[in-house]
């Protein structure tokens, strides 16, 4: 993907399933690769998730920049597997020219840096963090909004088990919001530590305040990329997992007044057929509704722009 002119905000979709790469001719339209989203605003590169995907882009970078540095800035949502497994093959971290700045936040009482050592640690893959060239910055999230150059970045807690983030990216273009990972609170199971501790009518409160906080989070996004990894039928079977259904996507997205919604996370047994599937369905719910939103699948290759 070209650099952004000041004149537009780009993105491209590199990842996007989740748990697991699915690669194989039923997956061959939407793709196989793991969480990963490019993109271009204001001047800077920003990379969403180091799933599978990531390689890729790593590749599609090198030959763009060819003996250029890069300068990225890198987000992580959380550290489950299918969010971080494409780290170590992401060749920009290979090369001494190029600087990465690393955000997420602290997971299972382990920092960012330590979780991502371990996975690269002997006898899990040859090559240590320490000894990448490139040069690496690993920041955790603190302040509930940062700037990366001139895009303004907040984030919040998701509901999903352990810690997990949504990021918010406000460009001089318009806005994009990255949700990959989240379950709605009408089923009223909420993943915060201390959840268990309340009665159900306290649960019940707590759902509808971070159901209405998240909402003001999400407050006219030009595109919300968000966790619809279950059909309505499959998710009352998995409540409790930690990821989303397509109406309540769908609720969440006119909630907000969304401009463009895209089904992200797809289920690992999902082919290409069920999400055509399921985009339908996802249109049908929203025009019933009389309120104008776009509803995609996500593709791999897809690239967006808003102008």
């Amino acid at each position: 993907m070209a650099a952004a002119s000041a004149s537009s905000t780009r993105l491209k979709l590199w990842g996007v399933r989740g748990s697991i790469p699915v690669p194989g001719p039923a997956t061959v339209r939407y793709g196989g690769n793991t969480s990963c989203v490019e993109v271009r605003a204001d001047g800077e590169l920003i990379v969403l998730d180091a799933g599978s995907g990531i390689r890729e882009l790593g590749l599609a970078l090198e030959n763009e920049f060819g003996s250029r540095p890069i300068n990225l800035s890198l987000l992580i949502t959380h550290v489950h597997w299918d969010h971080i497994q494409g780290f170590p093959f992401f060749v920009p971290f290979y090369n001494d020219k190029n600087q990465i700045r690393i955000f997420g936040y602290d997971g299972a009482d382990f920092g960012m840096r330590e979780i991502l050592k371990s996975q690269m640690a002997t006898p899990f893959f040859p090559v240590a963090l320490y000894d990448l060239p490139g040069k690496i910055k690993i920041e955790k999230l603190d302040a509930m909004e940062f700037n990366i150059g001139k895009v303004r970045i907040r984030w919040r807690f998701m509901n999903h088990p352990g810690t997990c983030v949504g990021y918010r990216l406000f460009t001089s273009k318009g806005s994009i919001a990255f949700l990959p990972d989240n379950e709605p609170y009408e089923a009223f199971k909420l993943h915060a530590a201390e959840s268990h501790l309340l009665s159900p009518e306290q649960m019940r409160k707590r759902a509808g305040e971070e159901h209405t906080e998240l909402v003001k989070f999400l407050q006219g996004s030009d595109i919300l990329i968000l966790d619809t990894q279950y059909t309505d039928e499959e998710y009352d079977a998995h409540v409790g997992w930690g990821h989303g259904s397509l109406s309540t996507a769908i609720s969440l997205a006119l909630d907000a007044s969304v401009r463009k919604l895209i089904l992200f996370h797809h289920d690992p047994t999902h082919d290409d057929e069920t999400i055509d599937k399921m985009v339908e369905t996802a249109r049908r719910i929203a025009a019933k509704s009389e309120r104008h939103l776009e509803v995609e699948g996500a593709r791999e290759g897809t690239e967006m722009t808003i102008d």
